[in-house]
């Protein structure tokens, strides 16, 4: 198995510094949270849509995130990237549980029907990620990135579209580059970022 460039605190200098934390600051949970406030605010009037894209987004990104960090101070996951496939089951289960409290306040609030579309969309995605992860270490940060780049593109158009497109090549570098994952880990985990968003909009979500 390849060791990942910043396994070590020692070797985090330099652009090995640089990539982690851009990897982290860019990382799946504030992908999805910031598209959420992004729909929000856009279907609804500026402070309901912000109240409503905030809630999707503290359930589905700091929900998660408090689980892993749970873990790794009791040991059961080593670090934040988690590299060990086995040691992403229970941050995946968290987050699909999260996503669907996330649904049902939007569903029982009559929340914004493109965040409901999103939650969908998160849940399946990361569902199928945890399934494919039993097995191998598909790319999550570049299914993200996908996800929320043609999520992007069909709701804020082509300007917003060409404006994202540089950080979703990025990350997907930067996961390549840190040796988090392998080129075929990254272009599957595009490839399901598009066969879930083509599955979503087939049952009549994000309509053109």
């Amino acid at each position: 198995m390849t060791i990942p460039r910043d396994t070590h605190v020692e070797d985090r200098i330099g652009m090995v510094r640089v990539a982690r934390i851009l990897s982290n600051i860019i990382s799946p949970p504030v992908m999805f949270a910031a598209a959420g406030i992004a729909l929000g605010v856009h279907e609804r009037p500026f402070w309901p849509g912000l109240v409503w894209g905030l809630i999707y987004g503290v359930l589905v990104a700091l929900g998660p995130l408090f689980v892993i960090l749970y873990l790794m101070r009791t040991g059961h996951i080593s670090e934040l990237h988690m590299s060990s496939t086995r040691e992403r089951h229970i941050p995946y289960i968290s987050a699909v549980v999260f996503g669907m409290i996330a649904y049902a306040l939007l569903l029982l609030f009559d929340g914004p029907e493109l965040l409901r579309c999103l939650t969908i969309l998160s849940a399946i995605t990361l569902g199928t990620l945890g399934l494919i992860n039993t097995r191998w270490l598909i790319s999550i940060h570049a299914t993200a990135a996908i996800i929320t780049w043609l999520v992007v593109t069909l709701i804020f158009g082509w300007t917003a579209s060409l404006t994202l497109l540089p950080l979703v090549v990025l990350i997907c570098w930067i996961r390549i580059y840190l040796k988090r994952h392998t080129p075929a880990q990254v272009l599957a985990g595009i490839a399901l970022g598009i066969a879930t968003f083509m599955l979503i909009r087939t049952l009549g979500c994000f309509p053109a």
